[in-house]
């Protein structure tokens, strides 16, 4: 059995951050980019840190201080699963639903 700490995403390029949020919905804290998507999806200082594209001095700091502060990483645990959560389908589909609508009524 392994533990997880932290999911660490060093994408220079990312739609979405689907990875992300994976990681999330299962507790797990994200270290990544600010690329793309990701910071729709991680928020840096909630749910766990972003950095820069490249900086990979700062992303290696950011694993230490999740690894030496337990407070830390019980807090962005509680707080990936509830931002995770907000991505659910309940809640995605009918704001889908309501811009298709918005779309096909200018038809």
């Amino acid at each position: 059995m392994y533990l997880v700490i932290s999911a660490l995403l060093t994408s220079d390029y990312e739609s979405f951050g689907l990875a992300a949020l994976e990681a999330m919905a299962a507790g797990v804290p994200v270290i990544s980019t600010n690329a793309g998507g990701l910071p729709e999806i991680n928020v840096n200082g909630v749910t766990g840190y972003l950095s820069d594209v490249g900086n990979v001095d700062e992303m290696a700091q950011h694993a230490l201080d999740i690894l030496k502060n337990d407070a830390i990483l019980k807090k962005f645990k509680q707080q990936a699963g509830k931002h995770a959560a907000t991505f659910d389908i309940h809640n995605i589909i009918p704001k889908y639903e309501k811009l298709y609508n918005r779309f096909c009524q200018c038809l």
